[in-house]
């Protein structure tokens, strides 16, 4: 199989829901390695700008090079920081009138396999799972090694959807009153030890649910995508698009909620009745798109009696 190292997920959908014009100004509020903003200013030019935010100095840093190389240097904004600060990042690096906001809520390929903190179960790493650049905060390995067990198991429950979290659970607080657990490889041993034997022939890896929970634990994110929907809906022109990709059932139950909500009360509407996932095709070709789902709805061009 080629390199899939940095593949968007749900480009073509994207593009097509957010409908660039040209010199449009849009938000990409989950950054990345910048190819969903690549794609939007290849469409929204000759003036148009795209304010593109992470939480990792390191990726927009990278980023800048492609950016110069297309020529889009004038059209793009990139900050270093938390999408739940949408209005406040917006206020200091002011655009114009926005026409869409995405919200890829996945992580990176760059932070499983170039990061070094501990987001893949495929390398021994430290287990530090925090999105940003800072050297200091919440680690996961300060949840493994500290936090009470019940509260281990509620994330592990809640975040991860793992039906095995009180398993997993008792096996940590057994292990970390024997040693600390502080990188990937202990963490997967621990885990292996206590799951069923079937379960570690399961489609989804067995290890999957709980780093997810750690990462999710870790990064508050749930909190922050809370915090960022409302200030999308501020912030965007009437008839401007808010599209969203999610990767697991919680952040797509906030959305979903979210979009109801709001479209009760008219504020928007939902073009996406159901989510759109990948194509077969794009699957086979980027394995990690397999979850994506994606929902769109547009701020409603006037006030609704």
């Amino acid at each position: 199989m080629k390199n899939v190292t940095h593949i968007p997920v749900l480009t073509k959908e994207v593009i097509d829901l957010i409908d660039p014009k040209p010199n449009e100004n849009f938000i990409d509020a989950t950054f990345g390695e910048g190819g969903h903003s690549l794609s939007i200013l290849e469409k929204n030019g000759p003036n148009g700008k795209v304010l593109g935010i992470d939480l990792n100095g390191e990726l927009i840093e990278s980023a800048k090079s492609a950016i110069q190389e297309k020529g889009y240097t004038g059209r793009a904004t990139l900050v270093t920081d938390n999408f739940a600060n949408l209005k406040e990042i917006l206020s200091k690096n002011d655009i114009g009138p926005i026409s869409g906001i995405l919200l890829d809520l996945g992580i990176s390929s760059w932070h499983l396999e170039k990061s070094g903190k501990g987001f893949s179960f495929l390398k021994d790493e430290k287990l530090i799972m925090r999105l940003n650049s800072d050297e200091n905060g919440m680690t996961a390995y300060e949840i493994l090694n500290t936090w009470p067990g019940e509260e281990l198991e509620t994330i592990f429950r809640l975040y991860g959807e793992e039906r095995f979290s009180r398993r997993i659970t008792e096996e940590i607080m057994r292990e970390r009153k024997l040693k600390p657990i502080l990188k990937t490889f202990h963490l997967l041993e621990i885990i292996k030890r206590a799951v069923p034997k079937y379960y570690l022939n399961t489609r989804i890896h067995f290890a999957t649910r709980t780093f997810q929970a750690l990462r999710i634990a870790v990064n508050g994110e749930l909190d922050n995508i809370d915090k960022a929907l409302p200030q999308a809906l501020d912030i965007l022109e009437p008839g401007g698009k808010l599209v969203v990709i999610s990767f697991h059932s919680l952040e797509d139950r906030i959305i979903k909620n979210f979009f109801r909500t709001e479209a009760k009360k008219g504020n928007l509407k939902i073009i996406t009745k159901k989510p759109l996932t990948p194509l077969e095709e794009e699957i086979r070709t980027n394995p990690r798109s397999r979850s994506a789902k994606l929902r769109a709805a547009m701020k409603y061009l006037a006030p609704r009696g």
